[in-house]
């Protein structure tokens, strides 16, 4: 039961082939039977799990009206707020932290009669690309438990790699989402900006951040996005328009697609294995009517700078709000209230947050703001009109979603430099805002998975994933074996 995918599990449940009950204790049982391997959960809610999924087959039996997701257990990354429930942001700052509300997304999942199985492990505060920054554990990789799952979603697509939910929610602000879903083999969406609300998110980088799903196909990915989009007006960011179903577009019918392939993303560092996957790939749309072309997006070399300038200001910012006064950790011993503020975060925050927010306090800082971040949002605005200018030829474009397969535990911890170029083939969508997807496109001599990234146009998911769904099917999926 473990290893149905959620559209199946949704079927199934509909047409009383199986209860929610049956399905859930499934999922739990594999939770227990893999997840000391694994290691992608921060929370596991038994209880809560089977009482939820008790209230949806109670609904069918009474023949009562239930959600589009209705029995399907899922799992949350511990930085969406859910109410009562802990979380951490896999951080000693928020290791006690019950928010009194649910999150946007938590609450449309649970309007759609989802089942929360628990709440997920990821870097700290978002910052990493291996999720071996979190406080509490390192996951593994399910197709090899010494290698790392990507990040900062690396728990909720190891999750879905090692069938311990049917799909879950990550966040991405600089490839959070896709780069997991890369090194994990999973369906992993990134959103246009705004079209997700951020209300309940702890903020990273507000005006990167973006709420997406992790699934184990393209269908599913569509799916759950038909039910977390849309306008929030808890939300500032929150886009105003109607969305038509996404599960629906997917036709499979790519005849005539223009597809761009940036050579800037397919050169030097992008490893043999993935160059090879992504050409074939590409060969695939070929077959299936699409046509491809090479072509430049010049100002992609200052994605990554940017990315990083602008994203570590607005951390510098938004985790000011953590100083042991109101809510999460406070050090036992301190002089005064200033000091107060220095121990809680000195001893509350991990190493790669603490290099974060001392880069964008720098950054942001009196005679220094016009020479960094606003050099970056400039860099930012050309960069937006780069792609804008691409998009006059092509439908999409296509490029790889990481450099190389997944890479060790350990293998890159003492080179941030090294570990931050894992988010080269991402950050510049967070940084025009634009929406795409990761599905796996191959594997490598050692079976680990190779992703490819569909970039779209604003507001243009329906065409990804519709290019996503017809790729799939001619791709074949190896699963890990645990």
């Amino acid at each position: 039961m473990h290893t149905l995918t959620a559209h199946e599990i949704r079927d199934k449940i509909k047409n009383k082939e199986m209860s929610s009950k049956e399905i859930t204790k499934a999922f739990l049982d594999r939770i227990e039977k893999v997840e000391d391997k694994v290691e992608s959960y921060v929370t596991i809610l038994p209880e809560e799990a089977m009482k939820a999924a008790e209230t949806v087959d109670e609904k069918i039996a009474k023949g009562e009206s239930v959600g589009a997701l209705a029995g399907v257990p899922m799992a949350l990354k511990d930085n969406l707020c859910t109410k009562d429930i802990l979380t951490t942001c896999s951080s000693k700052m928020l290791h006690n932290f019950r928010p009194p509300y649910d999150c946007t997304v938590a609450q449309k999942l649970k309007d759609a009669d989802t089942v929360l199985l628990g709440k997920l492990n990821m870097d700290e505060f978002a910052m990493g690309s291996s999720t071996e920054n979190s406080f509490f554990k390192k996951t593994k990789n399910p197709y090899d438990i010494t290698k790392v799952p990507g990040g900062s979603s690396g728990g909720s697509a190891a999750c879905v790699a090692a069938d311990e939910a049917a799909f879950t929610l990550g966040s991405d602000t600089g490839g959070s989402i896709r780069q997991p879903a890369s090194l994990c083999g999973c369906v992993g969406l990134k959103p246009t900006y705004g079209t997700v609300s951020r209300f309940g998110l702890v903020a990273f980088a507000s005006s990167l951040d973006q709420i997406g799903p992790l699934a184990k196909d393209v269908t599913d990915c569509a799916l759950v996005y038909d039910q977390i989009v849309g306008y929030d007006a808890m939300d500032s960011t929150s886009v105003n328009r109607k969305y038509a179903s996404f599960e629906k577009a997917l036709t499979g019918d790519v005849c005539g697609l223009k597809i761009g392939v940036p050579a800037e993303y397919m050169g030097e560092g992008i490893s043999e294995p993935v160059q090879k996957a992504i050409l074939a790939a590409l060969d695939s749309f070929k077959a299936l009517g699409a046509e491809y072309e090479d072509m430049h997006l010049p100002l992609n070399e200052y994605a990554l700078p940017a990315y990083y300038m602008i994203s570590s200001a607005e951390a510098s910012s938004n985790l000011a709000r953590f100083d042991g006064v109101k809510y999460g950790f406070r050090a036992e011993k301190f002089d005064d209230l200033v000091d107060l503020y220095a121990q809680t975060r000195s001893e509350g925050f991990g190493a790669e947050v603490k290099r974060r927010i001392m880069i964008g306090t720098y950054a942001l800082s009196s005679g220094y703001y016009d020479a960094y971040y606003k050099k970056a949002q400039q860099v930012r605005t050309m960069i937006m009109q780069d792609f804008d200018k691409a998009f006059e030829k092509y439908d999409v474009l296509v490029t790889p979603a990481t450099p190389t397969t997944a890479f060790g535990i350990g293998e890159k911890t003492d080179d941030p430099l090294q570990m931050y170029m894992a988010d080269i083939c991402t950050v510049s969508v967070n940084i025009a805002g634009l929406p795409a997807v990761v599905l796996p496109c191959g594997y490598d001599a050692n079976g680990l998975p190779v992703g490819l990234q569909i970039i779209g146009k604003p507001f243009g998911e329906a065409a990804i994933l519709n290019a996503a769904y017809a790729l799939e099917k001619n791709i074949s999926k190896v699963r890990p074996t645990l």
